[in-house]
């Protein structure tokens, strides 16, 4: 979870009270989040000549992101404690009334495609509210916005630049502009070469490095606001004399783009003259249907029943009741005229992380408060839960190879490319395995298509225990389907191999045929519920099979029959010598690898 430094004193300026440590420990908890150290009771650094002041480090939950600066803690501890009202975020007409405009070129959508944009009039910055905002920025890019490669911001002084801005993309050597904090001009080619040894920027660079055109914002004079996601110009930097910001951000997923600049605005529209007021931007883009004005502070319009939210919690609260829970969480909420059960609950745009009625009931038992629900189990269980019938097949096999002497493995599903084929001898047509885009390292470049890569590099690392060794698993692979919607398919596998002086098959052999044998019992006598038609019937025989990643005439594939369907389920053999090698296996191995899926 994201840690906040916020400085001890102002928070419980802004709180009106001051805490012990154990008392402000317990707010945070009441209140569903964690105080992780107050350095008022350590050494604190001395910066600039002067002790930092304390600090309070508190621990968010990963889907506040409302609460990832000081002012979104205080807002929502006053709002809790019952010392403010929860805001009303209002959008309102520029002082001229003319609203500002991004026109977004079609060119965009080759790189990033979704543009947003926010003012906030009439701002009142001090160094500690600027350094919030600053820091704020920080932390949406580094935890929803995925190291920017999902959406920058950009913040600009408005009364340097004029609209109406443009966003377009451009070749890298016509952009020219002055970066942040930087003297002198430059393109955009000699900008990623300078900040390339950056520790900073130089992470966000390989995000657009390598593309053709690189979006740029323009205000109506052609001076460059920002190249997302690297860097905003120097012309509009935001000072603590400024006094309207604008607020730009690009994007390549609209969900985050809408999330994180409602966080902005709604978190730092409290620093305003006129506070919790947004002025909106006209957002012209035809030709991806993406014309709006941004930001949509509209509180989301949902229901949740009062008799989930009772069985979960295991409380008998009146609709009422629940309502004044929810307008300590910052919801507004009334009981619904249609039925006596269902309360209308308007969130807050902050609010991205409720989905459903359950999020709505856990902050109903945080409101109510955890320590005081009741520890006796929950007459009406309000969740129901079975385990998946694969999960229960794989376990009736886990158990016959186990009590057949083999010893589990668990490998990771990720594998190098050369490991999941050259090395078994395998060729890759292109339309099998699922690549990562962007592989940290040479070990995890696809998922495994295959169960032999994990079992083979277990036994090489092992290579000193003594032989033979009798390994198995029982887990997914993953293949590319491009006729489903996820564009891939995962299949349940079981997997061993035997390692030792002779080749083994003759086990590997007898342990298909017990397997084999124990999935039909399973299925006839409907052991832990399993169902499948026809199982009665049902056949299997071996036939040899040519496969490169077994000792020729060597190798069985394993046919099934099932409701007159026959198909090859998998394959078990003397590996090649080839692969042996390449796995640095100096003692024959026998493998066996079947989709166990099929029989469900």
């Amino acid at each position: 979870m994201p840690t906040i430094s916020v400085d001890k004193a102002r928070l419980f300026e802004a709180l009106g009270q001051d805490y012990t440590t154990e008392e402000f420990d317990e707010l945070c908890f009441d209140f569903g989040i964690e105080l992780d150290e107050d350095t008022s009771l350590s050494q604190r650094p001395i910066i600039n000549g002067k002790q930092e002041p304390p600090q309070l480090k508190i621990e968010i939950p990963a889907n506040r992101y409302d609460m990832l600066c000081f002012e979104g803690i205080s807002l929502m501890l006053n709002i809790f404690r019952g010392k403010r009202a929860s805001p009303d975020y209002r959008l309102v007409a520029p002082p001229k009334g003319e609203i500002q405009t991004i026109n977004v070129s079609k060119e965009t959508a080759r790189i990033r495609p979704y543009v947003a944009g926010a003012v906030l009039r009439n701002i009142n910055f001090t160094k500690e509210s600027y350094d919030s905002f600053i820091a704020l920025q920080d932390k949406l890019h580094q935890n929803l916005a995925r190291q920017r490669s999902l959406v920058a911001i950009g913040t600009h002084d408005l009364d340097t630049i004029e609209g109406p801005f443009t966003y377009e993309a451009l070749p890298p050597g016509d952009i020219d502009f002055v970066p942040l904090n930087q003297s002198r001009s430059m393109t955009a080619v000699e900008l990623m070469d300078f900040y390339r040894g950056d520790r900073h920027l130089s992470r966000y660079l390989p995000i657009i490095r390598d593309s053709p055109v690189y979006p740029v914002i323009f205000d109506s004079k052609r001076t460059v606001c920002s190249m997302p996601p690297i860097i905003n110009g120097n012309h509009s930097k935001i000072t603590l004399s400024t006094r309207n910001v604008f607020v730009d951000m690009t994007a390549t997923d609209p969900t985050k783009l809408e999330i994180c600049l409602n966080v902005l605005v709604s978190m730092f529209s409290q620093h305003l003259e006129e506070p919790f007021t947004v002025e909106p931007v006209n957002i012209v883009s035809p030709h991806n249907r993406q014309s709006r004005y941004t930001p949509d502070l509209t509180p989301r319009e949902t229901q949740a029943e009062v008799s989930y939210i009772n069985n979960c919690c295991g409380l008998s609260l009146t609709p009422s009741d629940i309502c004044s829970l929810l307008k300590r969480m910052s919801y507004a909420a009334s009981p619904s005229r249609v039925s006596p059960d269902l309360i209308e609950v308007h969130v807050p745009p902050t609010r991205a992380d409720v989905l459903h009625q359950a999020d709505i009931m856990e902050d109903v038992a945080i409101a109510y408060g955890f320590n005081k629900l009741p520890r006796s189990f929950p007459s009406e269980s309000g969740t129901i839960a079975q385990p998946l019938m694969i999960n229960k097949l794989s376990d009736i096999v886990r158990l016959e190879a186990a009590m057949a002497g083999w010893s589990e493995v668990m490998p990771l599903i990720l594998c190098s490319h050369d490991e999941n084929f050259a090395w078994l001898n395998r060729k890759d047509d292109g339309r099998t395995a699922v690549r990562l885009a962007n592989p940290k390292t040479a070990e995890y470049q696809v998922v495994r298509t295959s169960l032999l890569p994990g079992l083979l590099k277990t036994i090489r690392e092992n290579k000193h225990h003594s032989v033979p060794m009798k390994v198995f698993e029982v887990s997914d692979v993953a293949f590319k389907d491009m006729d489903l919607e996820r564009k891939s398919r995962n299949e349940r596998h079981f997997a061993a191999a035997w390692y030792g002086k002779s080749s083994g098959f003759e086990v590997v052999h007898g342990l298909m045929d017990r397997i084999m044998l124990m999935l039909k019992s399973a299925f006839v006598t409907s052991e832990e519920g399993l169902q499948a038609k026809g199982i009665e019937e049902a056949a299997y025989w071996i036939e040899e099979v040519d496969d490169p990643t077994f000792f020729p005439g060597h190798a069985a594939a394993i046919h099934v029959r099932i409701e007159g369907k026959e198909q090859v389920i998998g394959v078990f053999g003397i590996l090649h010598p080839t692969v042996l090698e390449k796995f640095e296996l100096r003692y024959p191995v026998s493998t066996l690898e079947l989709n166990i899926a099929v029989f469900l």
